[in-house]
């Protein structure tokens, strides 16, 4: 068992671990069990019904939060001639190629996203063990591999966020931060359930949203029911 502080045990108290809030109602509570002094992420997590052992079951994409997640992110795009003027122009932190994949290999990582162009794939995927642990490895399906590189720039800096369902079948997905109006976050996390219940893979059986809750960085848990986040 987790050991937790005294200001964790003192959140925990305004929470009904037995109830199922509605969105509002449990953004609200995310919000007033912060006990951080900085202004702390507000993550969902969705426990799916799926096998993630399964190739027909994996979940995994992105979705642009209507309201940003409250940081901007630094995006490395892998691209040459025109494509790398268009990223520029589109705002990335940095473009090129091979300067880039050495910087990586040698330990660089003052990035949050790599976006690349198809015909880069090649020397990108060398970086495939360094990058594919840490998330990073630009996948079309999340919409990081493409020749749209200005689309993507874009949608990245506004808000854009992936996801992908993990070994234990649970998503977890930032959703904005504590200083956000309930509003934009509840806006938020429907985006990201509505793309997730788009997302349900054919294959899957039974009960597909199985459970959804809600915290700030290092708070409790709030269990928010789905049919909420459906009105």
């Amino acid at each position: 068992m987790v050991k937790r502080g005294k200001k964790y045990q003192e959140a925990l108290k305004l929470v009904d671990r037995t109830k199922a809030y509605n969105a509002t109602e449990a953004i609200e509570l995310a919000k007033k069990t912060n006990y951080t002094k900085f202004d702390a992420t507000v993550e969902a997590a969705f426990r799916l019904g799926v096998d993630p052992k399964r190739a027909d079951q994996q979940v995994r994409g992105a979705v642009v939060l209507p309201n940003g997640t409250g940081k901007v992110q630094r995006v490395l795009v892998f691209a040459k001639g025109e494509k790398a003027k268009e990223a520029q122009a589109a705002g990335a932190d940095y473009v090129g190629d091979n300067e880039y994949i050495e910087k990586i290999q040698d330990g660089w990582f003052d990035f949050d996203v790599i976006v690349a162009t198809p015909d880069m794939m090649a020397e990108v995927g060398k970086l495939g063990r360094i990058l594919g642990p840490k998330g990073l490895m630009p996948n079309p399906k999340t919409g990081t591999v493409t020749f749209d590189v200005e689309r993507a720039v874009k949608e990245i800096k506004a808000g854009k966020v992936e996801y992908r369902v993990d070994k234990a079948g649970n998503i977890h997905v930032p959703i904005g931060k504590v200083s956000f109006d309930t509003g934009k976050l509840v806006e938020n996390l429907k985006a990201v359930y509505e793309a997730l219940i788009k997302a349900k893979p054919a294959a899957a059986k039974g009960t597909y949203m199985k459970n959804i809750t809600v915290s700030s960085t290092m708070g409790p848990g709030i269990k928010v029911d789905p049919l909420s986040l459906e009105q």
